[in-house]
């Protein structure tokens, strides 16, 4: 690895140019977007955390029910920035709790492909691969139906455990 002074004087000039910094504020504020809409939508079905943000990785927010909580988990909408998607994460409130439900969903589809547990959480699924921010309200009302469907999905899965 390259000195840190190294790595800051090229972070510096990319925030001088100024696309980075106006990316990410967007991206951020549309994910700000998203959370609101689904309080909206779907506050019936889920409660809703903050926006949080990752080391310029990750912003995210947790959704989750009555369900989800009495297991100890939580859904999370994530905007994966490095592979610029959209995924759902099923995690647990600890580490103890993602380990276990990782051993009782480690062979379903969301899983299959993975030979140990992802870093942050029990799953990963993506649910856009290629998001077009050119035409913020279609994104969003997939990213809204992907959100509904794949949650039930998962939800249900857990429930058959």
């Amino acid at each position: 690895m390259k000195n840190l002074n190294h790595y800051v004087a090229i972070y510096k000039e990319q925030l001088n140019k100024g696309d980075i910094l106006i990316a990410y504020n967007e991206l951020v504020k549309f994910v700000m977007k998203l959370r609101i809409g689904f309080i909206k939508k779907l506050s019936e079905h889920y409660s809703f955390t903050g926006i949080l943000h990752g080391y310029m990785d990750y912003t995210y927010f947790y959704y989750t029910n009555d369900f989800l909580k009495s297991k100890k988990l939580k859904l999370g909408l994530v905007l994966n920035h490095v592979e610029m998607r959209f995924e759902i994460w099923l995690l647990g409130n600890t580490i103890q709790v993602q380990k276990t439900y990782w051993k009782l969903l480690k062979d379903t589809k969301w899983n299959m492909d993975k030979t140990e547990m992802p870093q942050y959480s029990i799953i990963e699924l993506i649910i856009d691969p290629n998001p077009n921010f050119d035409d913020l309200s279609t994104l969003t009302e997939q990213l809204e139906n992907q959100l509904v469907e794949k949650s039930k999905e998962i939800i249900e899965t857990i429930e058959m455990l």
